[in-house]
């Protein structure tokens, strides 16, 4: 009885394997990943390369100071940028990680679900929301306001519009399915709880702080004004598309 033959009995027989499909460890949207590079990069050199003089200047000029806007200092550039260059400065490297983090959990599905375009202006006007809303309740503060907490708060807004559902299927996580009406986030419990917590800490970090000795950071106002801007905002940034 003969044998089958083998790729050693058959040497011109090639038998070609499927190569095996591997996940990436870091699977994040490159839009996502130029801005941590960009924020951490900023940071590294704020700490690592500037002198306090310089690091100070960098501050005046990037970071948002509601009272650049009271009328009493000479309109300049930074008065138009800084509502925005704010958000990639943070106050320490705690402060910078734990963004970094949230930006990665809630940006990456957010960010493949809009893509870049589209996310980046949402980056923009949830920062701007953050500061608008600052300004309103601090108008004459001098302390620099500096993170991008204001943007990924807007992020976790939108979060819950999609009830923090995330579809795999196309190897891309994205938050799946049209926004929620907001009085069906009103009626989801996991959305409800996370708000929940998440006010709480917010609330916890604005009056306690974050971390001691360190006072330029982003305060929850700024928080609130920009998840309001990402929970209310979220359809007219969301590309159109036909739900079964």
């Amino acid at each position: 009885m003969s044998e089958p033959a083998t790729p050693r009995d058959n040497p011109d027989e090639i038998i070609e394997a499927e190569p095996q499909r591997r996940e990436p460890i870091f699977n994040l949207p490159g839009i996502v990943i130029a801005v941590i590079a960009a924020c951490v990069a900023i940071h590294l050199i704020r700490v690592y390369i500037l002198s306090p003089d310089q690091d100070f200047a960098l501050l005046v000029r990037a970071a948002f100071v509601p009272a650049r806007y009271s009328g009493q200092y000479a309109v300049e550039i930074w008065a138009f940028t800084s509502p925005l260059t704010y958000a990639f400065l943070h106050g320490g490297f705690p402060h910078l990680i734990l963004n970094m983090v949230w930006l990665a959990a809630f940006g990456s599905p957010l960010a493949n679900r809009l893509g870049v375009a589209r996310f980046s202006a949402f980056f923009a006007v949830t920062s701007l929301a953050a500061v608008a809303l600052h300004y309103v309740l601090h108008s004459t503060d001098v302390a620099p306001l500096v993170g991008a907490s204001g943007a990924i708060s807007g992020m976790m807004g939108a979060a819950a519009r999609f009830s923090f559902q995330i579809d795999r299927s196309q190897g891309k996580p994205a938050f799946s399915g049209a926004p929620l009406p907001i009085r069906d986030v009103l009626r989801s419990r996991t959305a409800m709880t996370f708000l929940g917590v998440w006010m709480v800490i917010n609330l916890v970090t604005g009056l306690v702080g974050f971390t001691p000795g360190v006072d330029n950071q982003i305060a929850w106002e700024a928080h609130i004004g920009g998840f309001l801007a990402g929970f209310l905002g979220i359809r007219f940034f969301d590309r159109r598309r036909e739900f079964a």
